[in-house]
This record gives structure tokens, C-alpha cells and sequence, in this order.
């Protein structure tokens, strides 16, 4: 295998991966508890560098149309960014619990997010609400 680009910004292992569907902006998740995005145009920095909460990121996902990206640490957190706002705008949930993964619904109205616990294993399901202004 021939390494053919080298990107320089985590400081650590990487977990995660995830494409945006524009076909130029992708994603990492790092045990450094940063989510970088990068543009495949100019790969010597990351365009944007989003932080986690108290671990590494696991899991990363953009929507179908590519306007939210969320990314999940190993637990208690996801974070929804919306990429349209350049990603200054952003949903958190919080909750206590191992997470599993989690993942978009085709139609983009749900994400589900699978709790992994001995006792108390979910999967949690939470509604996109529409602003019509």
C-alpha cells in the first residue's frame, strides 16, 4: 500500500471516518477528542476542528444531504453540527451511557443511537423538528 497524502492535525489514533456528500469535505474522529473536517482540495490543514467532550470520537456520520454532521464519543455524548452555519451552530445530547453507534434515518427525520448497557440497552430515537420561517 502507498501512502499518497499525509494530513497533519490529530495527535493521536484515529476511530472514525465519515464523507460528506458534496464529494469534497470529509471527516475524522481522533482519540484526541477533536472531529477535524478537511477539504480534499487542500489537505495541509483542516478546515474546521470540532471538540468533543471527554473522549474519543467513535462514530461519525453526515446527513444524506450533507447539511448535519454529527459525531458521537464513546460515551454520555452526541454532538449535531449543522454545516450550512459553518458548523458555529450545533445540538448536543447528553445522556449517561455507553454508546454502541448511531445513525441517520434515510429520510433524515430520526437518528438513533444504540446505548450498550448489561442492564439497560437501548436504542434511543430522537425527532428532527422543521423550522418553516
Amino acid at each position: 500500500m502507498q501512502t499518497l497524502h499525509s494530513m497533519k492535525g490529530h495527535h493521536d489514533n484515529s476511530f472514525a471516518s465519515a464523507r460528506s456528500p458534496d464529494g469534497r469535505t470529509f471527516a475524522t474522529g481522533n482519540q484526541d477528542k477533536t472531529c477535524r473536517v478537511w477539504d480534499v482540495r487542500n489537505l495541509s490543514k483542516a478546515v474546521h476542528v470540532l471538540k468533543g467532550n471527554l473522549g474519543a470520537i467513535r462514530s461519525i456520520h453526515f446527513t444524506s444531504d450533507g447539511q448535519f454532521l454529527a459525531m458521537a464519543e464513546h460515551a454520555d455524548f452526541v454532538q449535531i453540527f449543522d454545516a450550512r452555519s459553518d458548523y458555529t451552530k450545533r445540538q448536543e445530547l447528553d445522556f449517561f451511557g455507553e454508546i454502541s453507534g448511531f445513525s441517520f434515518s434515510p429520510d433524515m427525520d430520526a437518528l438513533f443511537v444504540g446505548m450498550w448497557d448489561r442492564t439497560y440497552g437501548s436504542l434511543l430515537q430522537y425527532g428532527r423538528l422543521h423550522n418553516d420561517n
